[in-house]
């Protein structure tokens, strides 16, 4: 396999692993028999936590193989950027503070609503759509 061919895996497991988390085990885990909001808040900080870690793997993996392959154009190494600027402001930003919301809440405070929740479903959401693009362009490539 040539590097091309390792970004098109790396992009579409990368589209994979966030869809699956974010927009099903996200939810489902506070639909299970038993699961209180604070057994639920504190199962998604470590999930999540995790999750992050990946996705990092995946994409400084990925700036590796793009700058290894030098071939892509500005269009196409753009559609990777975007999603890693986002990862870099839900890592620094919308994490910490979710978090912090959610360390208050398994202990005890009743805390007013955030919209917290709704930035990170949106950037999810530009992040896996991109990415999908990014994949899709890549293939178109071969």
């Amino acid at each position: 396999m040539n590097s091309e061919q390792y970004l098109i895996l790396l992009t579409f497991l990368w589209v994979g692993f966030v869809s699956a988390i974010s927009f099903m085990e996200a939810w489902l885990k506070f639909r299970a028999p038993g699961v209180t909001l604070p057994i639920g808040l504190s199962i998604g900080r470590l999930i999540f936590r995790g999750m992050n870690k990946v996705e990092w793997f995946f994409g400084l993996a990925s700036l590796v193989l793009i700058i290894g392959s030098g071939s892509l154009g500005i269009t196409t190494s753009f559609l990777l950027f975007i999603p890693i600027v986002v990862l870099l402001l839900q890592t620094t930003w919308l994490l910490p503070a979710m978090d912090k919301r959610a360390e208050m809440v398994i202990s005890g405070a009743e805390l007013p609503k955030s919209a917290l929740h709704f930035y990170y479903i949106g950037a999810e959401l530009v992040k896996v759509v991109l990415l999908f693009a990014f994949g899709v362009t890549l293939l178109g490539n071969l």
